[in-house]
Formats: C-alpha cells, structure tokens, sequence
C-alpha cells in the first residue's frame, strides 16, 4: 500500500497539535498508533476511485497496530510484575539482618581467636591455598586445603602465624591458589560479615555486611 505524502500533509496541516493531544499521547507507541491512523485516514480520504485501496493491506497493517498495542500492554505488565518481584525479595531479605553470610571479598576478621572465609572454585582442584597477610601485605600464614570439589569450600583461621605466635584481633586479607594437575582454576575469594541492613533498588535487595561491603541478595553465596 503506498503513502500519498502530499495527502498526509495536508491531513496532518488540518490536525491541532495542542496541549492535550500531546499529553494524552506521551508514549512512543502511542504516537506511532495516531500517526499511523492518520495515514490510513488521509490515505482513503485520497484514494484513486478508479485504484482503490487494497482491503487485504489495510487489514494487514491494522493486525500490525494492534500487535504493537498488545507489545505495549504486555510490557506494561511486565514492568508491574518486576516491582511486585522486586518488592518481595527486599521483605524476604529484610530476614537477613544479623545473619552471617559469605559474599564476594578477600578480608579476614579475626575475632576471639577464630576468622570464617571461604573460597568459591570453578571446578574442581587438587591443590589449593590461601595465603594470610597482615595489614601492610606480609605474609603470616599459610593454609594448604589439599584436594576439593568445584563450589564453595569454608574454611577457619584459628589465628596462628607460620611463625608459630597468635596473631592479634583485626582485620587481614587472604589470596587464594587452586590448581589441577598443575594448571591454574578460576577461584574467588568470599568473605564472612553480618547482614546490617537492607535496602530495596529498583532491582532487588542492596545488603549492607559489616566489614565487607554493599551486595545485591543475588551474591550471596552462603547463609549462615
């Protein structure tokens, strides 16, 4: 179906564009439908009586609004589902506060003799190490976990040193190794803190872990 552009012209030149019309169609969508209406309307006001406007086209192109009105109506639910989603997760993890969890992060806090870490291995090794450093980065110690499944594996600082001391209360760092068959594995740190607070984002639940950080609830990976 071709467009007379001389006859939407002349439509669009006889069509107010007020205040309304342009309130009440704020939308891209609902400025394509009353766009397209108008070429449609200046097309069969203009159309050639002896060629007239072929039913079959007309139809196709009316299906064609109408499947971008239902798009429209479905996104909008889809947004409104998504909120309804997003506001559940942030009262079901409002159940969290003072909960300890592990989280992406590299950090210690030895406490009472006693830091909780853990590593997250992308498959499976047959050698893995986490090295302790104390706040200026030496090294105090260090763990030789031996073989382990790929996933989340947990380990207990009791605190000593390779020098055979108690090292002091605080806050340390730890690097991790994981190898197979001499070939390095993809690990991550995860470090161990107490759920804080919680605060719903427009995506979910932002989790305040004391002396770790800000996480989505999405990376946690453990709960304790």
């Amino acid at each position: 179906m071709s467009i007379d552009f001389d006859a939407v012209s002349a439509a669009s030149a006889v069509t107010p564009n007020t205040a309304a019309n342009t309130k009440a169609n704020n939308s891209p969508v609902a400025g394509s439908q009353d766009y397209f209406l108008k070429l449609l309307v200046a097309q069969m006001n203009n159309q050639d009586p002896l060629n007239p406007l072929d039913s079959a086209q007309m139809t196709s192109q009316l299906a064609q609004l109408n499947t971008v009105q239902g798009i429209n109506n479905l996104a909008t639910k889809l947004d409104s589902l998504l909120g309804d989603v997003n506001t559940s997760q942030s009262l079901q993890a409002s159940s969290l506060v003072g909960h300890a969890v592990l989280a992406p992060g590299n950090t210690l806090a030895l406490a009472d003799g006693q830091a909780v870490g853990g590593v997250e291995l992308a498959g499976p090794v047959d050698h893995l190490t986490v090295t302790i450093k104390d706040a200026n980065g030496a090294v105090i110690h260090t763990a030789d976990l031996g073989k382990q499944d790929g996933g989340i594996v947990n380990f207990v600082w009791d605190g000593s040193t390779d020098a055979g001391t108690a090292a002091t209360a605080g806050s340390y760092s730890f690097a991790v190794d994981a190898k197979l068959a001499g070939t390095a594995v993809a690990a991550n740190g995860l470090s161990a803190g107490v759920v804080s607070s919680v605060t719903p984002t427009a995506t979910g639940a932002s989790l305040l872990v004391s002396g770790v950080g800000t996480f989505d609830m999405t990376q946690v990976k453990q709960i304790y």
